[in-house]
Order: C-alpha cells, then sequence, then structure tokens
C-alpha cells in the first residue's frame, strides 16, 4: 500500500503511486487508441460503403488511409507531450548505430520464422512452395519496387510508431514486457476487424469467420512479443524490420493454410517467448516492474518513439 505522502506526492504530479499506471500515461493511451481506431475504423469503413476492390479507385483511397491510423495516433501524442515540455518517456527506446546492425538480423529471423512454418506444413503434406508463385505476386503488386515500398508502407511503417514506439513504452511502466506485448496483440487483432468486410484484403480472403480469419486474429499476439522484442532491442527500426519480414514472407509464400498459418504461429510464439524471457533488451536500466512515481524521467530527444 502506498503511503500518503506517495499519494500526495502522485497525486500532486498527475501520477499513479507505485505499482499504478500514471494519468499521463492513462490519457496518453486513451487518445492514442481513439485516434487509431477512429481513424482507421472510420476510413475502412467507409471503403466498405464504397464497395469494389481494396486496391481500386476510389475504395483504395479510404482503404490505404485506414492503415496510417496508428501514426497519425503517435504524432498527436508526440506533439501534445512536447508542447507538454514533457521528456520523453523512460521506457522509450533511443536510437543508437547498433539498431543498424539489429534490424537486419531480427529481418532475417522474422522472415525465418515463416518459412519454418511453411516448411513444415508442406513436410507434413500441406500445400507446396513456388518460386513462380511468388513472382507472380509481385507481378500483381506492380514490380519489385512497388511491391517492396508498398510492404515498407502498409504495416511497418504505418503501424510501428504507435503500436511500439507509443503504446508500448507506457504499458511498460506498469507492467512487464509480456503482458505488454499480449494487451496490444489482443487489441492489435481488434483494430484488424473491418479488413475481413473491403473485397480483395487478405483477410477478406480468408474470411472472419473461418479457420483461417481465427488463426490469421490470434497471430497478432506472437507478432506483438516479436516486433515489441524488437523494439526493446534496439528500437522502431528494429520493430518495422520484424513487422516487413513476416508480412512480405506471408505474402510471397500465399500462406492461406490453416494448417501452416497454426505452425508458423506456434514457431513465431516459442520464438518470442524465447528471446523475452532468456534475454534482457539493451539500454535499459529500470526494473521489470519499475516504480512509475515519476514517469518521464528526461532523456534526450533523439529517442526513438512518442
Amino acid at each position: 500500500m502506498p503511503s500518503s505522502r506517495q499519494a500526495a506526492s502522485a497525486a500532486s504530479q498527475g501520477t499513479a503511486p507505485t505499482g499504478g499506471l500514471s494519468a499521463h500515461y492513462r490519457r496518453d493511451l486513451a487518445l492514442f487508441m481513439s485516434i487509431a481506431f477512429v481513424l482507421s475504423w472510420a476510413s475502412w469503413f467507409t471503403a466498405v460503403a464504397m464497395g469494389g476492390e481494396s486496391m481500386k479507385p476510389p475504395t483504395a483511397l479510404p482503404y490505404l488511409l485506414g492503415a496510417f491510423g496508428p501514426l497519425v495516433a503517435a504524432l498527436v501524442i508526440r506533439i501534445r507531450r512536447t508542447r507538454r515540455g514533457e521528456a520523453v518517456p523512460e521506457h522509450v527506446v533511443r536510437f543508437r548505430r547498433t539498431s543498424l546492425l539489429w534490424a537486419p538480423l531480427l529481418l532475417v529471423l522474422a522472415s525465418a520464422t515463416v518459412l519454418a512454418g511453411a516448411l513444415l506444413a508442406h513436410v507434413a503434406g500441406g500445400p507446396g512452395l513456388s518460386a513462380d508463385d511468388a513472382q507472380e505476386v509481385i507481378k500483381d503488386l506492380g514490380g519489385p519496387a512497388a511491391f517492396l515500398v508498398g510492404m515498407v508502407v502498409s504495416g511497418p511503417l504505418s503501424e510501428e510508431a504507435g503500436w511500439r514506439g507509443t503504446a508500448h513504452p507506457r504499458l511498460r511502466a506498469s507492467m512487464g514486457r509480456f503482458r505488454a506485448s499480449l494487451l496490444i496483440g489482443v487489441v492489435w487483432a481488434v483494430w484488424h476487424l473491418p479488413l475481413f468486410l473491403i473485397e480483395g484484403t487478405p483477410q477478406h480472403k480468408l474470411g472472419l469467420a473461418t479457420p483461417g480469419g481465427v488463426l490469421f486474429a490470434a497471430s497478432t499476439v506472437p507478432m506483438a512479443m516479436l516486433t515489441a522484442y524488437a523494439y526493446e532491442r534496439a528500437g522502431v527500426v528494429a520493430s518495422m524490420a520484424v513487422h516487413f519480414a513476416v508480412n512480405t514472407t506471408m505474402v510471397l509464400l500465399s500462406v492461406e493454410d490453416p494448417t501452416t498459418q497454426a505452425l508458423i504461429m506456434g514457431i513465431q510464439a516459442v520464438v518470442a517467448t524465447t528471446l523475452l524471457a532468456t534475454i534482457r533488451p539493451a539500454g535499459h536500466r529500470q526494473a521489470e516492474h519499475p516504480v512509475v512515481d515519476d514517469p518521464y524521467r528526461a532523456q534526450p530527444e533523439h529517442a526513438v518513439g512518442r
């Protein structure tokens, strides 16, 4: 139980006593989630009302705009924090040159989790792997350059500054990395739901009330764990690399078979759990459950996060 002195200090600073979530963080998280969901869902339901395929006019505009809800929300929180004159939250991971070394390593690891699951499914009698299929996917999406740009922008760039760079460090002020990543994973799954209603999206092809659709929704949890580890290890650049690697490999392999999805999800869960449990992220001095009497301890303004 916090002492009356702690409670009074917390009240004067707008923070919660030790073990709770500060008022600053609660407001930031509530505002972030509101903007991310309102902008994304309003755009996507507009696309649903328009009908047509996701990447064809006029549906393409609201469909693509919806992906940027988390990024816009992160920018709003960053601007709001700066105007209040508050320091970067302690759990935000600062950018370091070593991040540029970790990003490709984690990219390869993330892609390997997808490949391993696909290969195991193939050995067990599932769909085969074909380079021709991958080439056809790239061709359908406008060629190699357009494909790579699309894979970077849709997902890694439009989401990671929000889910990892903004929401994750604020949740980490009052809980461990496992709970924070699990919670974001569930929220992430709900955020994706309108995509099942837009024709032409991977989610629409799977269908919501199908094993593939359920597995897609469930897969956001191990994905959130993988990207959370990458973020705590080397910041937003690394989490973007992991997000990009998983999405790109899944698309190139045209993963739709439920067995393949389940194996990939299981491998990612094991890898992410092992990494989160056994490897201490670099650059963090705080305990697993830190005191949050002063949640906005100063860090340099070049920190990667919001």
